[in-house]
């Protein structure tokens, strides 16, 4: 954790604004409990590359700089494998090579995450990674993933939490952060920081 200046008295509790327009992320944040309960979501064109840290940082200062006294959560994620990143796929047969390239093999699933308050001068990032093994999957398994899930909105052409049983073999890491977030890390960085912004 950033060493971050102590503030005497209690403070009042910021606004707190999603930079993502993800639904799975905004779920995730409204299942974590009443820090999120008032949570907003706004966002903002930014250019993004393959550094999901890059990314979150780009999301949340462009929402932080038009709301400065909100502390906002910018988050992306990325599949890496075999020393490639891995975005959406283009179209259903890209998504079918995608699941067959991953099939019985373990690649990284990692979210950069970026808090960023402009008034309380906080800037805190970070990036998790979940490493995910897939069973080996057979062409009508595939198939039938592709027809079960809209895997056209989803990097690597999955998502655990949709049929992540019939392709999914185990995860070592943060179940949510494969979904799209790392709430419990997200969670301990916000208890520290309501207390000093």
């Amino acid at each position: 954790m950033p060493d971050l200046p102590e503030e005497s008295g209690s403070a009042p509790v910021r606004p707190i604004i999603l930079a993502s327009a993800s639904p799975r992320r905004s779920a995730l944040l409204k299942e974590a409990g009443p820090i999120f309960a008032s949570m907003r979501i706004l966002t903002s064109d930014v250019e993004e590359g393959n550094d999901p840290l890059d990314n979150a940082m780009r999301k949340a200062e462009a929402v932080a700089q038009m709301n400065s006294q909100a502390l906002v959560i910018g988050a992306d994620t990325v599949i890496r494998f075999e020393g490639k990143t891995i975005g959406k796929p283009a179209d259903l047969e890209d998504a079918k090579r995608i699941l067959a390239m991953l099939s019985g093999r373990t690649h990284d699933v990692a979210t950069g995450v970026c808090v960023r308050c402009v008034e309380a001068g906080i800037l805190v990032r970070f990036e998790e990674t979940t490493h995910v093994t897939f069973r080996a999957l057979t062409p009508g398994i595939i198939d039938k993933y592709v027809q079960d899930v809209n895997v056209l909105d989803k990097a690597g052409a999955y998502a655990i939490q949709e049929h992540g049983e019939d392709i999914i073999e185990k995860i070592d890491g943060s179940l949510t952060n494969v979904i799209g977030l790392p709430v419990e890390r997200l969670k301990e960085t916000f208890e520290y920081l309501l207390k000093l912004a």
